[in-house]
């Protein structure tokens, strides 16, 4: 499981990436809770949630 600190340093690096990286990020992070995904996902361009989805496959 992420520490807060650990889970602040992902979601700011999710945030300024682009849309391959965001996807990377979050196919490949262990260690995180629903809600921290659920956090990610906030930031993530709900118009490619099914490029998202095909990486998770």
């Amino acid at each position: 499981m992420a520490t807060l600190a650990e889970f602040e340093a992902i979601k700011q690096r999710f945030i300024s990436a682009s849309l391959d990286e965001k996807i990377k990020i979050y196919t490949t992070t262990a260690g995180l809770t629903v809600e921290q995904f659920k956090e990610l996902l906030r930031h993530f361009p709900l118009q490619y949630l099914d490029k998202l989805e095909k990486a998770m496959a």
